[in-house]
């Protein structure tokens, strides 16, 4: 009786395995299905505009530029918090809305290479999960642009460090 039931066990037990991998084999041969377009960008994400320049941005801007020289060669870093005051480093910082800041330099950056993450100004803990974009400021010579968001593409308050590069 023993044997008879080892037998079975055993035919069973290769059965379910070859059941298994056949299934497996199939499962993978199936063409996959594509997401949906908002679970691969949501709508959050849409929003790449940035507003428009306030009179502020402008006049603090042109004074950044009259009071320092330019420069030939230069890495410039800021640490901002996330709401938008800055902890250290150069430049002046203004935060328009939710995620949405501007670095404003003392000379025109509009060829550097600029380099953002998301990031703390204290040494105490790892920053939060984000997303964060970076670009030239429109119609502003001498600033950045930065956007942060969560990581399902939300806006929201980060803080975030700042490297600009000029060559």
């Amino acid at each position: 009786m023993s044997t008879s039931f080892r037998r079975k066990v055993a035919a069973v037990t290769f059965a379910v395995l070859g059941l298994s991998l056949a299934g497996g084999g199939i499962a993978i041969a199936q063409p996959q299905a594509l997401a949906p377009q908002e679970t691969v960008q949501p709508a959050a994400r849409s929003t790449n505009a940035q507003p428009p320049v306030t009179a502020e941005s402008a006049r603090t801007a042109k004074a950044a530029l009259k009071a320092n020289s330019t420069l030939a060669a230069s890495t410039t870093i800021v640490v901002v918090n996330s709401n938008g005051t800055k902890a250290r480093g150069t430049g002046s910082v203004i935060k328009y809305g939710t995620g949405q800041y501007e670095v404003i330099f003392g000379h025109n950056v509009t060829a550097g290479v600029f380099v953002a993450t998301i990031g703390r100004a204290d040494a105490c803990c790892i920053p939060p999960a984000g997303e964060i974009s970076v670009a030239p400021r429109l119609s502003t010579p001498n600033a950045v642009f930065v956007q942060t968001r969560t990581s399902a593409g939300t806006p929201t308050d980060l803080g975030f460090h700042l490297v600009v590069h000029l060559a």
